[in-house]
């Protein structure tokens, strides 16, 4: 029978059982949650919300800073090109979140879709990995309020008593009561449900896109107003080169990280299907356009060269006359901090979430409230963890490791891509609540087969079709296609899996080696060459032999399917790889530490509470049939 061939799930003992572990693939959570009957999350979201989550977690305070900074020292008047590089390298993540995202639609973004193609191992450092971007993003935004709040009191140092920052001489360590102020009000805003707090996001997130409509159309005015002088500089549209504007591409694009809070509320869609690719399309397209109309008017009011790094913005209005601009462009800029901060707070609990549902975090961080319907308990948690950071500790030069956790995410997410078309799960995982059912479905069908053989009541046509089928199957003839196919077909499977470590490895070869500055020349070129080659080889296999035919069946059919594949997601792997390889050693130092950690966890807790160490696995058409006939589920 097929549940005595299939692979178990368990760990075993030595290196074999642990290696099996870290490979262990789950089936879409969906599925498995509504057939276990666990506890979902309310379904209250369309497109607008959608949208509105995604713009507001994506357009951060940044860009109020950001304008100046790059324009100033990498990219100039072209500025807006860099913007728009940046945009189209980020849209190429959010294809591949956009298709996963409407197939897989359930809580944990891109830890659920790793541990779905990839394997166990993979998905619980992506998940570790998220829970730290988001605890330290979070804290970081909540201690960047209380500055510009200041401003509206006449001064840095001008916030009542009770909201201002205060250093405490015993610990030499400097308090923020508005940062931990600000976390907990977001904190109980999402434990009143879904719908209210995408609401309330929302609202912020309109007012903030007025204040930068305002900057687009203000500025523009001024700018026909005086000839647009920051065009007609002497260096030219490119005062930095053509790699100056690509560097400023790198820069910016770190702007558009949030759009993959969209896929975290996947479980939380009406209709998953439509709305996800909508609203991670919509939400970036309207970030690129803000992003390109604000730098195209403050880069044409000032020249670049004599922008302030610090308040671009304001500083360009008050050079014109408007010094009350100033405050509108700072209410703007708490105002993208609030809704970025929600952004933060909001994927983290479902996370943990989707974490604890596998096993690999304890069933406490699980629970879904009744009333509510959000996972209450570790929306607490992650408030209280990120109360006490933005509180206590200064996080800004822990900043770096947020895009530690997002761009491992979204290589991952490329990666999936090609693994669901090329070599989708074959087998899934049955728990042994259905096992029992399984092997009554198999006794069935062999049962009823013998009595159809065995009855000589029964007609002669169904004897005679018993008898050609019988006979067929001794066939040699149809024995040997049938076995030409299945050897073709596991074949092809193994090219495409060889295909795709090709590129993974070439990539990370070609990146390393194109970002280290202190060894020769020659090594440099060799490995550079070495890279390009498994890079350009592995693309030209995947690109020559056909994909998948199990990917048609693969989770939910008729959503977003990703254009151009394998070349869009071997492009994102290449962008994100090379961005995560440039994040710096003191980085990725603090990022091991923490991943070392969760290597422990795993080790000591997640391995052995694993929801599938007592599974076997079954081929998927087999598992649909049991999961139909026990549950009445149809997927």
């Amino acid at each position: 029978m097929a549940l005595e061939t299939g692979s178990s799930g368990r760990g075993g003992s030595g290196w074999g059982g642990g290696f099996r572990c870290l490979m262990r693939r789950k089936q879409v959570d969906s599925d498995r949650v509504r057939a276990e009957g666990q506890a979902q999350l309310a379904k209250e979201l369309n497109v607008p919300e959608l949208v509105a989550i995604g713009v507001g977690s994506t357009v951060g305070a940044g860009v109020y800073v950001l304008v100046g900074t790059v324009a100033r020292e990498h990219a100039g008047p072209a500025l807006t090109i860099s913007f728009l590089i940046a945009g189209i390298a980020a849209a190429l993540s959010a294809f591949c979140y956009a298709e996963l995202a409407s197939r897989c639609p359930s809580a944990g973004s891109a830890y659920h879709y790793s541990y779905i193609c990839v394997g166990e191992g993979v998905a619980w450092l992506i998940g570790w990995a998220l829970v730290l971007e988001y605890t330290i993003g979070g804290s970081a935004v909540a201690r960047g309020i209380s500055p510009n709040l200041a401003l509206f009191f006449g001064g840095p140092d001008s916030l009542p008593w009770i909201l201002a920052r205060h250093q405490l001489p015993w610990f030499n360590i400097i308090v923020d009561p508005c940062a931990a102020a600000l976390v907990f009000i977001v904190t109980v805003l999402l434990c009143v449900g879904i719908k209210e707090s995408s609401f309330a996001q929302g609202v912020v997130t309109v007012l903030n896109a007025c204040v930068m409509i305002f900057v687009i159309i203000a500025g523009s005015y001024i700018g026909f107003q005086i000839g647009w002088v920051g065009y007609k500089v002497s260096d030219g549209y490119f005062p930095y080169g053509v790699n100056g504007m690509l560097t400023g591409s790198a820069t910016v694009f770190f702007a558009y990280i949030g759009f993959d809070t969209v896929a975290s509320t996947a479980e939380e869609v009406k209709n998953p299907q439509r709305d996800l690719p909508l609203g991670i399309g919509v939400a970036l397209a309207i970030c690129c356009a803000l992003y390109m109309a604000v730098s195209i008017v403050i880069v044409g009011l000032v020249p670049y060269f004599a922008m302030d790094p610090d308040t671009p913005i304001s500083s360009a209005f008050a050079k014109h006359g408007m010094q009350w601009a100033m405050y509108v462009v700072t209410s703007g800029a708490v105002l993208a901090l609030c809704s970025t901060l929600m952004g933060s707070l909001l994927p983290q609990p479902r996370i943990l979430m989707a974490m604890a549902r596998d096993g690999l975090l304890p069933s406490f961080f699980s629970d879904v409230n009744k009333q509510t319907q959000v996972p209450v308990k570790s929306t607490i948690v992650t408030g209280i963890c990120a109360a006490a950071l933005a509180f206590a500790m200064d996080v800004s030069q822990l900043a770096g490791m947020v895009s530690v956790g997002t761009l491992l995410a979204f290589t991952i997410v490329a990666v999936s891509i090609l693994i669901l078309r090329y070599v989708p799960p074959d087998e899934v995982p049955l728990p042994p609540s259905m096992q029992e059912s399984f092997r009554l479905n198999q006794e069935c069908d062999a049962e009823k087969d013998r009595d159809l053989l065995g009855d000589g009541n029964c007609n002669i046509s169904q004897m005679k079709d018993v008898i050609v089928v019988v006979e067929s199957m001794k066939d040699p003839l149809i024995e040997k296609r049938q076995h030409r196919g299945k050897m073709d077909e596991t074949k092809r499977r193994k090219i495409a899996a060889f295909s795709i470590g090709s590129v993974c490895v070439g990539v990370l070869i070609l990146t390393s080696s194109a970002s280290v500055t202190w060894l020769p020349f020659l090594p440099i070129c060799i490995g550079c060459i070495i890279g390009i080659v498994l890079l350009l080889a592995g693309l030209g296999v995947l690109s020559w032999i056909e994909q998948d035919n199990g990917r048609h069946s693969f989770g939910h059919s008729g959503g977003f399917t990703c254009p151009f594949v394998p070349v869009l997601p071997v492009m994102c792997i290449l962008i994100n790889t090379y961005l995560l390889i440039n994040l710096g050693g003191d980085t990725w130092m603090r990022v091991g530490i923490w991943l070392l950690m969760g290597v422990l966890v795993y080790i000591f807790y997640g391995r052995t509470h694993s929801s599938l160490t007592d599974v076997v696995y079954v081929p998927v058409a087999q598992a649909d049939e049991i999961y139909r006939s026990s549950s009445g589920y149809v997927s």
